[in-house]
This record gives structure tokens, C-alpha cells and sequence, in this order.
């Protein structure tokens, strides 16, 4: 191994997210001031613990941040994405869910029409993943 080789190299952040959708709209959160993107809107979820599944992970975050029970379907898209302070391996799931969504840890959430997905500020990570869905 050459020196350094490997130094200050982070291997991705898995992260999965859920796409939930109802009657043509989607269920988007806000990221809130002072997290990595903040201002930001978002498919919910967020980072798998190492001793995760994608579903144990999914479901869980889903509870904490929108007190709601997830059903995690088929994979809809995964991506890579540098950013300049870390990379990040996103999964995007389709997901059904029984309870009612409420904003539990103070972040903005909304319902938002497929039509207007393009023209919100979306994480750079996360623009395939709006062109898909403004085709389907």
C-alpha cells in the first residue's frame, strides 16, 4: 500500500428515503435550519445504523420523524452523491403508511403535486429522482 493511501477517504452515508404518495402529491418534509442542507425539501427518512435492513431503517425513521407505521415497498431509485463535506448513497423506496403524519423533530411538511416537484429546491442528490417521478 502506497503511504497515505486511504487517508481522509469516508466510505458513502447510506441513506434511505420514502416515496409516499396519495392522490397525485407527495409527502415532502423541510429540512430544518442549521442541518446539512437546511431550507431544503425532501423525501422523509434518513441515515441506516449499521445494524440495519434498508426496511428496519426506513420504518424507523419514518416513526420518529412523522410519528407514522411505514409499509416499505419496491425500490424506486439509488443514487451516489458527493457533496464537499461527505458522500452520500441514497435508496428511495415506495412506502404506504397508517397513522396521520405529523412533524415531530420541528421540520416543514407538505403534500406536494407531482406538477410542482421541479420547482422546489430539492437536495442536488435527489434531481433524478424528481425528473422520474414529473415523467411518470
Amino acid at each position: 500500500m502506497t503511504p497515505g493511501a486511504g487517508a481522509g477517504v469516508r466510505p458513502p452515508v447510506a441513506v434511505v428515503a420514502a416515496v409516499i404518495e396519495r392522490d397525485d402529491a407527495f409527502l415532502l418534509t423541510l429540512r430544518a435550519a442549521g442541518t446539512h442542507l437546511a431550507g431544503h425539501w425532501e423525501f422523509p427518512g434518513g441515515k441506516v445504523h449499521e445494524s440495519e435492513t434498508h426496511v428496519e431503517a426506513l420504518r424507523r425513521e419514518l416513526f420518529e420523524e412523522l410519528d407514522i407505521v411505514a409499509t416499505v415497498g419496491e425500490l424506486v431509485h439509488t443514487v451516489a452523491h458527493a457533496y464537499p463535506e461527505k458522500t452520500v448513497e441514497l435508496h428511495f423506496y415506495r412506502c404506504d403508511f397508517e397513522g396521520v403524519p405529523k412533524p415531530m423533530i420541528g421540520q416543514g411538511m407538505r403534500w406536494v403535486r407531482r406538477d410542482e416537484l421541479a420547482g422546489l429546491p430539492f437536495p442536488e442528490a435527489d434531481r433524478a429522482l424528481i425528473a422520474l417521478l414529473g415523467r411518470v
